[in-house]
């Protein structure tokens, strides 16, 4: 067996199953029986390893959208996108972490899909890029919290054509020429999830111990590291700061840091509407599709 991942008892799979409206977890699992022929998947409200045998790796990937600027959304879009990504990632991280602190085998893998649009803040979609940063957030705790078991946490920002991508309204969707047309055919090839996997594999591996608390992208044939937040401007005083002094201080330290971010979106870095990011590096540019 490919050192990869191995198990005591044998290969196991993972079964993909569409969650039709108003199915509870349960009628998930009812569902993967009768695909599979299977009894030994269960269920007790949440995750069962007893039940489905090892757990060496959790990929939670599971999204919907319901897209509105800020002002337009309803409290209702809000929570069905906060439950699915975020509450979602909790509900399953939580159950698998039960599991590994008690087990401690080590090489365990918890794998979450966030998204540029988290990343960079989409303006259309408020409740997505919310919930996909907070599952950043969240990787980046389990990180911390978890390594001492033998768990590894990292998110993967995917970029690819799906059936969610196609929820977008066409009023909002970018218009082709013909010839903009035959290119985003070509791109769409390029765009296929599939290209999606094969990184996530190797974080899934045992071979990828080294890597914690990193979030990955993976869109097209391209792979890339993202940095972390960090520090970039800091005021140091030594005395309590009046108001005054944040008036003069806080333009004069931080908005020359500033001006490089705003340099960056003017050359297309960050990109307000939905049409691909266009990356400038070191003098090449690279078209990126944010899922």
């Amino acid at each position: 067996m490919s050192r990869r991942r191995r198990s005591d008892s044998g290969l196991t799979g993972v079964l993909l199953i569409d969650k039709e409206p108003g199915w509870t977890s349960h009628d998930v699992v009812a569902r993967a029986r009768r695909l599979t022929g299977q009894r030994r998947i269960g269920h007790t409200g949440a995750l069962d390893p007893s039940a489905t045998g090892l757990l060496d790796v959790l990929v939670n990937v599971a999204g919907i959208l319901r897209d509105r600027m800020i002002f337009n959304m309803t409290e209702a879009e809000w929570d069905a996108v906060i439950a699915v990504h975020l509450k979602g990632t909790f509900n399953t991280s939580k159950y698998a972490s039960i599991h590994w602190r008690q087990e401690r085998r080590g090489h365990y893998r918890l794998i979450n899909f966030t998204s540029v649009s988290g990343l960079s803040g989409a303006p259309g979609q408020p409740n997505y890029a919310a919930a996909k940063l907070g599952i950043v957030g969240l990787t980046y705790s389990c990180a911390n919290a978890l390594a001492r078991y033998g768990v590894t946490s990292n998110a993967i920002s995917p970029g690819a054509a799906t059936r969610m991508g196609a929820t977008v309204p066409p009023d909002r969707r970018r218009q082709l020429n013909a010839e903009q047309a035959r290119d985003a055919e070509a791109r769409e090839r390029e765009m296929s999830p599939d290209n999606v996997a094969p990184p996530v594999v190797y974080l899934a591996s045992e071979e990828a111990d080294w890597i914690n608390g990193q979030v990955i992208g993976a869109s097209g044939y391209q792979v890339s590291l993202f940095n972390q937040p960090e520090m970039v401007r800091q005021i140091q005083g030594k005395e309590p700061w009046t108001v005054d002094d944040m008036f003069q201080r806080i333009p004069a330290v931080f908005r020359p840091a500033m001006s490089i971010r705003l340099a960056q979106e003017r050359r297309g870095f960050f990109n307000a509407d939905f049409t691909p990011l266009r990356l400038h590096y070191q003098d090449q540019v690279l078209q990126i599709h944010v899922m």
